[in-house]
């Protein structure tokens, strides 16, 4: 562990960090009803613990999407050798949250005018993506992006592109902020930006991510 925040603090406290080599992700009990989002926008430590703050939310997982490689891994795309991004596929009940709902989580949680950046953490692999898995996601997508568009001094640079393929990431990934709550990085970028989150749309939350 004192390897791994001595390698993030030499990075400048970036979501980049020494990639471990095995993918054995955790398996997790959804239920068969739950639906499925997927989102990119930014450090995936970060999103994951947003969109897990939200009621109606089962569970998210971290991994990479957008891409054309087969099994990408964690060096690849953090060190930019890929056209992924990091992603998250979230997993949520639609009988107490829809889709709407999750892309005004979406666009309170992350600056949607950033190009190739979120942060500190710089690259395409950090881009903004919205999926959409139907026409009705996409237009949901697309008119809320038109609702907000005035509200910034600069275009609005979220991709919005059809969803084709989930890789999960590297288990260590899995939960990574609740499971390293002293990590530089979490405690210095991760933490503010979830807490910015919950001030704008406080409504949304889990009871026990109301304080």
């Amino acid at each position: 562990m004192k390897r791994f925040i001595l390698v993030i603090l030499l990075a400048l406290q970036s979501c980049q960090t020494q990639s471990q080599t095995q993918r054995q992700t955790t398996p997790v009990s959804i239920p068969d009803d739950a639906a499925v989002a997927y989102f990119a926008s930014g450090c995936f430590w970060c999103v994951e613990a947003i969109y897990e703050s939200v009621e109606g939310v089962y569970e998210v997982i971290s991994g990479y999407s957008g891409g054309t490689e087969k099994n990408p891994t964690y060096r690849e795309v953090s060190y930019g050798r890929t056209s992924h991004a990091e992603a998250v596929a979230v997993y949520y009940d639609p009988k107490v949250r829809n889709f709407a709902d999750l892309v005004s989580v979406y666009y309170a949680s992350h600056d949607p005018t950033s190009v190739n950046r979120q942060g500190p953490d710089k690259g395409s692999q950090y881009r903004s993506i919205a999926f959409y898995q139907n026409e009705l996601e996409k237009m949901i997508i697309e008119s809320y992006i038109d609702s907000i568009a005035e509200y910034y001094n600069a275009p609005i640079a979220t991709e919005v592109v059809p969803f084709e393929i989930f890789y999960p990431a590297e288990d260590y990934h899995q939960d990574y902020e609740k499971n390293n709550p002293n990590d530089p990085y979490i405690r210095s970028v991760s933490i503010p930006r979830i807490n910015r989150f919950k001030s704008l749309l406080p409504k949304f939350l889990k009871e026990n991510n109301k304080h």
